[in-house]
C-alpha cells in the first residue's frame, strides 16, 4: 500500500519518509504529514554535530526521519504542546548537509535554504518543507503528543517527538532541486 495519498489537492504523507514517497513529492504540493517527527532548532543541532563528531549515538535515528525546526512554548493545561510554528530555516543551513547523508529524509521550516543545502538535498534525497509562519497556535492543533527526548537543559530548544495529525505543509523544495523560490 502506498504511503501517500491524493486527498483534494493535498497530499497524506506519513513519516518516516521512503525514496518512493519522496519522489513523489513534487515543489509546490500541498502536503498533510502524519506520524512522529522530531524538533530541532540551532543549539540541538550543534549539539548533534557534536554528538555525531564524537561518535556518540544520536537520541534517535535519522533514517526517514523528519526535523521541525521549532522551540515550541510550554503545553497548556489539556493540550499536548503550545505554540508550534517554524522558525527560519537558514539557521540550521551549516548542519544539514551532514544530517542529510546520514539520512535524514524531511525538514520542516520557513524561509529560503542555502545552495549547499538545495545540492545536498537533491543527493540524498530528501525534502524540504514549509510550514505557515506566524501561525503556531493553529499549527499546534495537529501536534497529537509531545515527548522530550534530548537535551532538556536547553528548554523550548531541546529534542522534542511529536505525534502529528495531518499537520500542513507545502514542499517548497523538492529530491530533483525544484525550488518554489525560484519561480
Amino acid at each position: 500500500m502506498s504511503r501517500l495519498k491524493a486527498e483534494g489537492i493535498k497530499l497524506k504523507i506519513v513519516s518516516p519518509l521512503t525514496d518512493e514517497v519522496i519522489e513523489q513529492l513534487k515543489a509546490g504540493d500541498l502536503v498533510l504529514i502524519n506520524g512522529y517527527v522530531y524538533t530541532a532548532r540551532d543549539a540541538a543541532h550543534k549539539r548533534l554535530v557534536e554528538l555525531i563528531n564524537n561518535n556518540t549515538p544520536l537520541p534517535f535515528d535519522l533514517k526517514g526521519q523528519i526535523i521541525y525546526y521549532v522551540g515550541p512554548t510550554p503545553a497548556p493545561p489539556g493540550k499536548a504542546i503550545g505554540s508550534a510554528g517554524p522558525t527560519t530555516s537558514s539557521r540550521m543551513d551549516s548542519y544539514t548537509p551532514l544530517l542529510l547523508s546520514l539520512g535524514l529524509k524531511g525538514m520542516i521550516g520557513k524561509g529560503q535554504r542555502s545552495e549547499e543545502v538545495v545540492k545536498a538535498i537533491k543527493k540524498y534525497k530528501a525534502v524540504y518543507f514549509l510550514a505557515t509562519g506566524g501561525a503556531g497556535a493553529l499549527l499546534s492543533r495537529h501536534i497529537v503528543s509531545a515527548e522530550e527526548i534530548a537535551f532538556p537543559e536547553l528548554g523550548t530548544e531541546s529534542i522534542k517527538k511529536l505525534l502529528l495529525k495531518d499537520f500542513p505543509a507545502i514542499v517548497a523544495i523538492d529530491c530533483h532541486g525544484d525550488n518554489i523560490f525560484r519561480g
